[in-house]
């Protein structure tokens, strides 16, 4: 007896005699002769070092041993039948993993949509999603821990060094306490009275390109922002804000996240379209990532832009 891997062939005869129970049906369902059969069988009882079948004259029986493996080899032979398909399929993007990471202003609408579709249409691809800032995804491209990443940054500024695909464009609403008296007035409040309040906003680093665009508005108005608080997450920048400890930019699908003590307002006033006014959000990923399953879903994102999903329509 011998702990070596054992040929399928052998595990293909032993199910062949299981289900039949008869050497000479079991031999003409494999299309061979008894006798290399009959010796498959040995051999294999051989290897394990204990019987499969208990043979009589009239019968041939599944022992213990023979009982306890049979579906356990159907199991084994079945996964081997559909080891050639797979390995197709991943070689054509159908099938593996995808490690996939993400902005949380993507995560509101966009991103919902998209791996709901992908996973209809490619159900045997693994998709790891992970939340991370601008920053993160950087250290994770160049460990090599990510596939793909949806970024937010200002327009035409992608993360340059990598392949990408402008997903969205959107406008930049102005996020209050529902306290403040900005958000108390009926009129949008004008941009230099925007300008003069405390600002929550995100760390350089997370978002260079758009960091510097919202500075940018308030250079361009004569105004010198006072940053009163800084956060990674957009999600915390919005909570802040209902605390009351300042005022914060935010991209237009922020509304979406109801917060109490929040209100979100359009500004009079603003600069000229691009300056310090929009934002846009991409998805990049290394040009020389070969994985398959990354080129199928920059295809499906590709074919599927930002537009209303039938699902949520009334």
């Amino acid at each position: 007896m011998n702990d070596r891997p054992i040929d399928l062939r052998l595990w293909r005869q032993f199910l062949a005699v299981a289900q039949e129970l008869h050497f000479g049906r079991a031999a003409r369902a494999l299309h061979m002769t008894q006798p290399p059969l009959t010796q498959g069988i040995a051999q294999l009882e051989s290897l394990l070092g204990v019987p499969l079948f208990e043979r009589t004259k009239r019968q041939v029986r599944l022992s213990v041993a023979g009982a306890a493996l049979l579906p356990k080899v159907r199991d084994l032979l079945a996964r081997a039948h559909d080891l050639p398909p797979l390995a197709r399929a991943a070689a054509g993007g159908e099938a593996g993993r995808l490690r996939l990471a993400f902005v949380s202003t993507v995560g509101y609408t966009l991103l919902p949509r998209w791996v709901r579709g992908f996973r209809a249409s490619f159900p045997d691809v693994l998709l790891d999603l992970s939340e991370a800032t601008g920053d993160v995804q950087a250290d994770a491209f160049e460990r090599g821990d990510i596939d793909a990443g949806f970024v937010l940054h200002a327009p035409g500024f992608a993360p340059p060094g990598r392949s990408s695909l402008r997903v969205s464009s959107e406008p930049l609403a102005l996020a209050l306490p529902a306290r403040h008296p900005l958000a108390l007035q009926a009129a949008p409040p004008r941009l230099h009275d925007a300008l003069a309040c405390p600002l929550v906003i995100f760390p350089r680093r997370i978002a260079p390109s758009l960091h510097d665009a919202i500075f940018g508005l308030y250079h361009g108005a004569g105004a010198v922002p006072v940053v009163a608080q800084q956060a990674n997450q957009m999600q915390t920048i919005v909570n802040l804000v209902s605390a009351g400890l300042g005022v914060a930019w935010v991209p237009e699908s922020v509304r979406q996240f109801q917060r109490s003590g929040v209100i979100y307002r359009d500004v009079r006033g603003r600069g000229p379209v691009g300056v310090g006014t929009r934002c846009e959000t991409s998805l990049v990923w290394r040009g020389d990532n070969d994985n398959p399953a990354l080129a199928r879903f920059v295809a499906y994102v590709q074919a599927h832009p930002d537009e209303p999903d039938p699902m949520e329509a009334g």
